[in-house]
């Protein structure tokens, strides 16, 4: 979401299973509202609670800078945009009335509003919201680094450089229940772009009145979904309440959603054999005992995990140095081994099973990469590599989580490449998601272990995040042909969906070639889950889940 790129504590504590894009971490919450009517299929009366595990606290409650999992999916039940995802990923109307009306170019967008939705601060929600919240996104004082999803706007990437002010944008409130969006190109999955976190909208006398707190804090935010955050101790836990101005609250059955931020394995594992929360993810050991388990679930998401070079390090621009630190790690060892999950190593950056064409050829299929384990290929790298930069020792520092598990990982990267290329050593560095998300931010770092989930149902989702000075590169990486299928494939070749799909595949090829990352593996989730939660709704992009019409019934 979606996503910036450290999906790794969610999938850790796995609380919700997370398949989103951006950065991830954890996070527990409670909201303030109306309790929700607990009869209709949810069991009869039973108390509507559940009980969740994240793996960090929530970095943001602004839409306009959040860039992380955690975030996103918190979204996902405190706001709602134009549309929202349905439990197939399709998008449906949410604060939309109805499908947008569109141009014949498809390029001229009318939505229509639905006239009751409210505010938590019962503040009606209008056109105007929208139209306050993209131009905040996108104006370069505002500093968001996911403006960049946003450049399917007519004038967006303009406005973002400061070419042009904000008013010149392409969405317009013609009235308070009417948006008229104009958009550079024909965009095919935009209805479902609407969904994610950035394109929510802000009640722009609230956010102007919060100034700089607005979103860091549960009473400094003003909500317009589902939920509210009725509780939030940094780092400790958070709640989710309905809240009460939602203008589809029937259909709301949990009374309380509560989030404990837990980063140690086991801890989170006792809290579910002991009732107090109703899924968990588990450790390699734990898959092995819990297997035959009846709440026991696994499944291949959509997020992909690799290890970020910066070539901020000189040593780093040296592509023989690269290439032999992606070889030198066995996968198929740490996948089975250390996850034991169903995650699947991985030698590439866009997922399987994510994207498939109108033949149904699966995207994934047509990418060949050059960076798969190899012992004696990363030797022969590395030692060409120690010609070229004239030494024969590296200093590198690992930069991860601070999760227990994050830890074993790291040492098992640590043990790979040193054993596979004396004279490299490894210093682990271990931070707080929000730290470590700020300090690849700024690029204050040798190497990085991060994550991505998808944003929306498109490569390119992986793909544009690698462009020459891309918010999310974070690594310094750039190469001028590359940038250029980019922008094709995000333009003239709209229209063309084969040749894209084979320009998109031919720019991912060449980004491996270029062994600009290490990938590791696409994240398979191991939990267990109790029976008596219904209609819990996952999603393979956005924000990871829906809880909406979630409900407990049969809890003994």
């Amino acid at each position: 979401m979606k996503k910036q790129s450290s999906l790794f504590l969610a999938s850790l504590i796995a609380v919700s299973g997370f398949t989103a894009a951006c950065s991830s971490g954890g996070g527990d919450n409670k909201d303030a509202g109306s309790s929700a009517d607990s009869k209709s299929g949810s069991g009869g009366g039973e108390k509507q609670v559940l009980n969740l595990l994240e793996g960090s606290d929530i970095p943001s409650l602004d839409s306009a800078l959040a860039t992380d999992q955690v975030s996103f999916n918190v979204f996902n039940q405190v706001f709602e945009g134009l549309y929202t995802l349905d439990k197939d990923d399709k998008a449906i109307p949410g604060v939309a009335e109805g499908n947008p009306e569109k141009s014949e170019d498809g390029k001229t967008w009318t939505i229509k509003l639905r006239e009751d939705a409210k505010w938590s601060n019962g503040d009606p929600v209008t056109a105007k919201d929208f139209e306050y919240a993209w131009k905040r996104a996108l104006d370069p004082k505002t500093g968001s680094e996911y403006a960049y999803i946003m450049y399917d706007l007519k004038n967006a990437e303009a406005v973002n450089a400061g070419k042009m002010k904000p008013d010149e944008l392409g969405v317009k409130a013609i009235d308070d229940h009417t948006l008229e969006v104009q958009l550079e190109t024909n965009v095919p999955y935009f209805q479902e772009l609407l969904a994610f976190g950035t394109f929510l909208p802000q009640n722009e006398k609230f956010v102007k009145e919060k100034g700089e707190k607005y979103g860091t804090t549960k009473d400094n935010t003003v909500y317009n979904g589902p939920f509210v955050l009725n509780e939030w101790k940094t780092e400790e836990k958070f709640q989710l309440m309905p809240n009460k101005e939602y203008w589809d609250k029937d259909k709301v059955k949990l009374e309380e959603v509560n989030y404990t931020i837990v980063k140690d394995q086991q801890t989170g594992l006792n809290l579910y054999t002991t009732g107090k929360v109703d899924r968990v993810g588990l450790t390699a050991e734990q898959v092995s005992k819990y297997k035959k388990d009846p709440d026991f679930q696994t499944e291949l998401q959509s997020s992909v995990y690799f290890i970020r070079m910066n070539q901020k390090n000189k040593d780093l621009q040296n592509k023989n140095l690269r290439l032999a630190l992606a070889k030198s790690i066995d996968k198929e060892k740490y996948v089975k081994t250390l996850l034991n999950n169903g995650s699947e190593a991985t030698d590439s950056l866009t997922p399987k099973e994510f994207l498939k064409n109108e033949a149904g050829e699966d995207f994934h299929e047509g990418i060949k990469s050059p960076l798969k384990y190899d012992k004696a290929e990363a030797k022969k790298a590395y030692d060409a590599a120690k010609k070229e930069l004239g030494k024969d020792k590296f200093d590198i520092e690992l930069l991860t989580y601070d999760a227990d598990t994050s830890k074993k990982d790291a040492e098992y990267f640590k043990e790979q490449i040193e054993t596979n290329l004396p004279g490299v050593n490894i210093k682990i560095k271990q931070q707080p998601f929000k730290q470590k998300l700020d300090l690849e931010s700024k690029g204050n770092y040798d190497i990085s272990f991060a994550g991505w989930g998808p944003d929306y149902p498109d490569a390119m989702t992986f793909l544009d995040m690698f462009v020459t000075d891309g918010p999310h590169n974070q690594m310094n990486y750039s190469n001028k042909e590359y940038d250029k299928m980019i922008k094709d494939a995000k333009t003239t070749l709209l229209d063309d969906t084969e040749k894209r799909w084979n320009t998109m595949q031919d720019a991912e090829n060449l980004f491996l070639e270029d062994a600009a990352i290490i990938p590791m593996y696409q994240r398979g989730s191991a939990r267990l889950v109790q029976p008596y939660v219904k209609n819990y709704v996952t999603h393979k992009f956005s924000g990871d889940t829906t809880l909406k019409e979630t409900y407990i019934e049969g809890k003994k």
